[in-house]
């Protein structure tokens, strides 16, 4: 659905917002629309502009951006839009001189000059590089993981800010790319710093760098989906006092003022209104089940309609959301599950604007049989890693008697707790007793990139592979060595910053096979394996007091359902099975069968 703001709104709009500015400022530009309204502001606001430094930058803070006269605490702190928290305390404040950076490692260390609009994009070039209006006081970490990425809403965020701004994928519509995400309270803010730029500038855009938020050209001066996005968010979040407080301030500054501060309607008015979905997706249909492992199963449903677009599916897993899946792909893989567990699924689709659909279709699944209970031979959860630092090179520790040593690696990512995170180097443990049954890992890829797997080396033969992504998720892997093992874990894609954690492996305990796992102290066997003339027989105590069994095949589908299977017989008729794997499930035990 489309919507446009009433004519009453945008009258008082305007009336409003123009009492900020001095009388006949923006006289030049009355009447106009369209690209003549931004050129005649540009022309407005480029006369009087004094570039007062990058330095000075430091001096406007003084006035521009104190948490004075607001809606805040008004204590006079530096206000930080990625640290302020409009409706609590705040987790950390700047005093404005003081607190400037400096080098830091986690948020709340110090504030620095963010640009919206990053640098990078003009080469640094003066007078961008000086300009107050686009340029905020910020904490230094979290501009720092902001880095050089577009403003847009966020799906799945691989990092959260302590006053919840966001950087993860996007969902905002037409781009699929990394996006930071400001707090609602600011996205007006960051849309209007971002309309003065590309009208101050619009006559140097197509000498500019795009980063994917700018045209390349005076007019509209912004890619299609991030000015559809700004036009959203400035008009769902109206101009603040404090953002007029900042203009009257950096006014006699810098000799001139952000019309769009001034007067917010003068964004509809040169690139029309923003579109207003209220519409929500169809619910997504036929969802599945399909290739479970021990500790995953894949799905996969029909795609969802939607009158603007289906930005992504919010999977849900016993009613509990798990992950989400971006863009329009229709498959998922659901990791982290626990050996023969039995699940529910359901999916919900989304769209930029955030509506959601009803729920598709509930359907059932059961992993597989994991690995056999062994005895825990190690445990690495980097707790004793090195502190925090966000540049790449070796790092080496101890903990619970093992040494560690990660080459290109970082310390101030996390993922339980503390993580070590390799961008394409390797961690290798001492030597470590008892061989290695199986080893659990997990993954998390942070900032951009792509999905991967790492290679486990050990003994320097390789074991196996962890898959990674964007989603936090524990995969393991059988890798049966026994003696003293030497751990090497390797991530072979140097663009890609992959965060580990949890790293266990259980004891060398003979090789893995077709035995029960053994969810008690009892002991259960069965026999013949393979199984022959349809006959299946089962030894272990108290066998008539199981109450029902299970036969699944390698689906997870449930084959036959027997209550009481082992009241008056310690053996199970087969017939009807064809030649195949299956598994075995009672209250008691687990184990997987080979019928010939």
């Amino acid at each position: 659905m489309k919507r446009i703001l009433s004519f009453f709104l945008l009258s008082f709009a305007i009336i409003n917002a123009l009492a900020q500015a001095p009388a006949g400022y923006y006289s030049a530009a009355d009447g106009l629309t369209g690209a003549p309204l931004k050129t005649a502001l540009k022309a407005i606001i480029t006369s009087g502009h004094l570039d007062k430094g990058y330095g000075g930058l430091w001096t406007a803070y003084y006035t521009t951006d104190r948490d004075t006269n607001t809606n805040f605490e008004n204590d006079g702190t530096i206000l930080d839009i990625y640290s302020e928290k409009p409706n609590g305390s705040d987790p950390y404040n700047f005093t404005v001189g003081t607190n400037q950076c400096g080098t830091y490692s986690n948020e709340g260390d110090c504030y620095n000059r963010e640009h919206i609009v990053p640098q990078s994009l003009f080469n640094k070039a003066s007078p961008m590089v000086a300009d107050i209006h686009f340029i905020r006081p910020t904490d230094g970490k979290v501009n720092g993981m902001r880095s050089n990425y577009p403003f847009g809403k966020v799906g799945s965020a691989t990092f959260t800010s302590d006053n919840g701004s966001k950087l993860g994928n996007s969902v905002s519509q037409g781009y699929g790319g990394t996006v930071f995400e400001p707090i609602d309270a600011f996205k007006g803010d960051v849309a209007r710093m971002i309309f003065y730029f590309v009208t101050r500038y619009e006559d140097k855009l197509s000498t500019f760098s795009t980063g994917n938020m700018l045209g390349g050209s005076a007019f509209p001066g912004l890619q299609q989906w991030e000015l559809q996005q700004l036009l959203a968010w400035n008009a769902m979040d109206p101009v603040s006092p404090e953002e007029i407080n900042r203009n009257n301030a950096a006014f006699p500054f810098q000799g001139n003022r952000n019309p769009f501060i001034d007067n917010s309607a003068y964004a509809d008015l040169i690139w029309g209104s923003p579109v207003v979905d209220n519409q929500a997706p169809t619910a997504p249909t036929n969802l599945a089940t399909n290739t479970p492992t021990s500790n995953s199963i894949s799905l996969s449903w029909n795609a969802s309609t939607d009158n603007v677009g289906v930005t992504g599916y919010d999977i849900y897993v016993n009613d509990i959301f798990k992950s989400t899946v971006s863009g329009t792909s229709t498959t998922a893989t659901v990791s982290g599950l626990l050996p023969l567990t039995s699940y529910t699924f359901h999916v919900i689709a989304k769209d930029a604007f955030g509506n959601t659909s009803p729920k598709s279709n509930v359907v059932p699944g059961t992993t597989l049989d994991g690995p056999v209970n062994a005895v825990n031979c190690g445990d690495e959860n980097f707790t004793n890693i090195p502190a925090n630092a966000s540049d790449y090179k070796t790092r080496t520790w101890t903990n619970n008697n093992v040494s560690w040593t990660a080459t290109l690696a970082r310390t101030d990512q996390t993922i339980s707790g503390k993580a070590i995170t390799l961008q394409g180097g390797d961690l290798t443990s001492s030597n470590v007793p008892g061989g290695v049954q199986t080893l659990t890992l997990t993954t998390q890829r942070k900032f951009n990139g792509g999905d991967g797997n790492l290679n486990v080396f050990v003994n320097n033969n390789l074991a196996g592979t962890i898959p990674y992504s964007a989603s936090v998720a524990t995969n393991f892997i059988n890798v049966n060595v026994s003696g003293n093992a030497v751990i090497r874990i390797v991530n072979p894609n140097n663009n890609d910053r992959v965060a580990i954690d949890d790293l266990k492996w259980t004891c060398y305990g003979g090789a893995l096979a077709t035995s029960e796992i053994k969810k008690d102290k009892s002991e259960f066997t069965i026999y013949p394996n393979p199984v022959k003339n349809n006959e299946l027989f089962v030894k272990g105590e108290n066998l008539s007091k199981i109450s029902k069994a299970e036969i699944y095949d390698l689906s997870g589908k449930v084959i036959e359902t027997l209550p009481n299977p082992f009241k008056n017989s310690n053996k199970i008729n087969l017939k009807g099975l064809v030649k195949g794997t299956y598994i075995l499930k009672t209250d008691n035990f687990s184990t997987k069968f080979i019928v010939e």
